[in-house]
């Protein structure tokens, strides 16, 4: 999801006007500053560095987007929104009879594949919500709550089959469970781990020994 370099013009004839260069893309923007924010986190982050890395004047940018901030919003977003379609999508593939076990690893194995495939996405959103202004910050929670209310969803229905920890609240399980999965882009590494493994590991942890 990295925007594609610069090709070199080719020659033309006398006479003829000169080839105008592509226009960069809104989603090349994002691209770029979801990769600049995972690496600076938003106060080491400007507008500059991001149109340098881009290729484009500092001022172009505000073709696509009002600030900053409006940037940063959209990062957030479309990472939460790009998992939150994944997990979903896995859940709804289910058949009518999955068990709350099976839901659960269903919903863990797309959320880890759709976090490492967006890892960028993902984890500038993380470590940029901290420090972003209270208006990103808000524009975020809306997003953020969707997705944390499937979890709550799944997590419930595991508190009713009995198959969760006793005395432990829903709220402190989804709380561990999304933080173990989001912090995985920063040591999962494809030739050491396995998806699927992860998924029916993870599942297991949060599941009462029987």
């Amino acid at each position: 999801m990295t925007a594609r370099g610069a090709e070199k013009p080719a020659g033309r004839r006398a006479g003829t006007a000169p080839q105008q260069a592509q226009p960069t893309s809104r989603r090349e923007i994002l691209d770029v500053a979801a990769r600049c924010l995972r690496q600076r986190g938003y106060r080491a982050t400007t507008l500059r560095d991001i149109a340098a890395m881009v290729g484009i004047k500092a001022g172009s940018v505000y073709y696509h987007f009002a600030s900053k901030e409006e940037i940063v919003a959209a990062v957030m977003n479309d990472g939460v929104d790009n998992v939150f379609d994944a997990v979903t999508g896995a859940l709804a593939a289910l058949p009518a009879g999955a068990t709350p076990r099976q839901r659960l690893e269903a919903a863990i194995s797309a959320h880890l594949n759709a976090l490492l495939a967006f890892s960028d996405y993902t984890s500038a959103g993380l470590k940029a919500f901290a420090d972003a202004p209270e208006a990103v910050r808000q524009s975020a929670k809306p997003h953020r709550r969707r997705y944390e209310a499937v979890w709550m969803t799944l997590i419930e229905e595991l508190a009713q089959a009995g198959a969760t920890p006793p005395g432990v609240s829903a709220e402190t399980l989804q709380l561990a469970l999304l933080g173990m999965m989001n912090w995985s882009p920063e040591w999962y590494r494809p030739g050491r781990h396995s998806i699927e493994r992860l998924a029916r590991e993870f599942t297991s942890l949060f599941l009462r020994a029987s």
